[in-house]
């Protein structure tokens, strides 16, 4: 196996740290994230999760060529795409409006309570992609929770400013 699948697809090892690697995987996300953010604001964000998509697709192809487990716990790339999905829509605002990211604090914590839920969950289409049993259906059912997660900000933003 390749070391450099072995260190994309944990994401550096994080994928090691028990219980709850993909827990962990979402954490570490965060804060990577908010770098990327703040080096490129949203466009930088939105082509880092294309990025880590596609090397995350490639390393866990890899991680998972002779396995008999299609989606072992210590891969959390996946965890990392969707999290960083979840977390558009703040990078969006933050960038559009020209203001630090960090000031939707609340957004953070319910892009965070969202992807989690909905990772774990798996209602539909998360739960489709997670059964597909192959190294895009790893990626795919974050991303998917993902989307979810992103949707769940922009309608508790939608409340909490009264638009909806």
């Amino acid at each position: 196996m390749s070391g450099l699948a072995k260190l994309i697809a944990t994401v550096l090892g994080v994928g090691y740290i028990r219980p709850a690697p993909g827990t962990w995987g979402s954490l570490v996300a965060l804060p990577w994230a908010w770098l990327v953010h703040v080096l490129g604001g949203f466009p930088l964000l939105l082509i880092g999760v294309l990025v880590a998509f596609a090397k995350g697709w490639w390393a866990t192809s890899v991680m998972t060529r002779d396995g008999d487990d299609h989606d072992p716990s210590e891969i959390v790339i996946d965890e990392l795409v969707g999290q960083w999905i979840a977390l558009l829509p703040l990078s969006y605002a933050a960038w559009s409006m020209g203001i630090s990211m960090l000031v939707m604090w609340p957004g953070w914590i319910a892009a965070f309570a969202f992807f989690r839920l909905f990772d774990i969950w798996k209602p539909g289409p998360v739960g489709w992609a997670d059964r597909r049993g192959d190294a895009l259906g790893v990626m795919l059912d974050d991303v998917i929770a993902g989307i979810f997660a992103a949707l769940g900000v922009l309608a508790l933003a939608g409340l909490y400013h009264g638009v909806l």
